[in-house]
């Protein structure tokens, strides 16, 4: 097994957090992990992006040029990364606020309304959460049960108080992307 994910948003939307989600739950199941980064000078607003590599073998680079998905939070991301995507791949995308490519054709496209989804589990903030779990259904790159144990680790403590929403926002994504 090797997956190459880029998340992409903007600062502020939980790109990184869901990043280091992944890889912490792979991680915990004794998969190889790259978790590389990436975001502008601006703490919000700016573009913010996140590339994870998963593998049972060793990874020989942590950059990527050619995702196997690609989860797009917002229109920019979407036109800005979903080229890349190799064909066959797999891209997630909020169609609260982005529109199918037309043109990215030999592509598994899940789109979902996740920011709709988050507010209704209790915050907007939680789309992060709704597009991680749609994925995780989807691609099966490691268990949802991974993905919950991981979460209060990586959840700095003052925020435990959201565990209930952004768990909720996990299986409401999870169904989505089951489907």
């Amino acid at each position: 097994m090797h997956q190459e994910i880029i998340m992409a948003g903007t600062g502020g939307d939980g790109v990184l957090l869901m990043g280091q989600l992944l890889a912490h739950a792979a991680l915990l199941e004794d998969k190889n992990v790259v978790w590389f980064p990436s975001y502008g000078p601006e703490s919000r607003g700016g573009s913010a992006d996140c590339n994870v590599i998963l593998s049972t073998g060793e990874i020989g680079s942590p950059i990527i040029a050619t995702p196997d998905t690609l989860i797009a939070l917002n229109q920019a991301q979407l036109d800005k990364y979903a080229p890349t995507v190799k064909s066959g791949g797999l891209i997630v995308l909020n169609c609260s606020l982005a529109v199918p490519p037309k043109d990215k054709t030999g592509c598994r496209v899940i789109s979902i309304p996740a920011s709709d989804i988050a507010d209704k589990a209790g915050t907007v903030r939680a789309t992060n959460m709704v597009m991680l779990g749609c994925y995780i259904a989807a691609a099966k790159s490691v268990a949802m049960e991974s993905i919950l144990a991981a979460l209060p680790e990586v959840l700095p403590p003052h925020r435990h108080n959201l565990l209930p929403v952004n768990q909720l926002a996990l299986e409401r994504g999870a169904e989505m992307g089951a489907g």
